[in-house]
């Protein structure tokens, strides 16, 4: 059967909303603990049912020192900023093309987002195979160092 009203409308103004003696329903001892209390014990069905991967370890962390963290910079904002790398001193002209080498800018690798107008003698630890063929297309060169 459908219960066409809900059960806490029906027990509207009746005090002890069917729990009985008031007294029973009173205070926080009859929650069974605060938060995730007993989970292993009286509240074990729960934890079968709501959370059941709570107990015991899963899956692992790589230790941080192990992880290689790579920053990347991409073509059009070394195109971008060509002019005031070379006014700085970070980067140099090699006659047409402008020499520079991404690890003094504090970058690892480099990428192929957008487009690049110049020919660039770029050296870095890593390139996109995508990022040397479009400096080698205007006649730059990727020094991998």
């Amino acid at each position: 059967m459908i219960r066409t009203k809900r059960k806490i409308n029906k027990q509207r103004g009746s005090r002890s909303n069917g729990g009985g003696c008031t007294k029973k329903r009173r205070g926080a001892g009859n929650k069974g603990g605060k938060g995730k209390a007993g989970m292993g014990k009286q509240h074990w069905t729960w934890t079968v049912i709501h959370d059941p991967n709570h107990f015991g370890k899963h899956g692992f962390k790589r230790p941080q020192k192990m992880i290689n963290k790579i920053s990347a910079v991409n073509l059009n904002y070394l195109e971008e900023h060509a002019d005031e790398f070379i006014a700085n001193g970070k980067a140099s002209k090699d006659g047409d093309a402008i020499v520079i080498d991404v690890t003094e800018l504090g970058y690892d690798k480099v990428l192929a987002k957008g487009k690049i107008t110049k020919a660039y003698k770029i050296s870095a630890p890593q390139f996109s195979a995508s990022a040397i063929e479009k400096i080698e297309e205007l006649g730059g060169e990727a020094i991998i160092l």
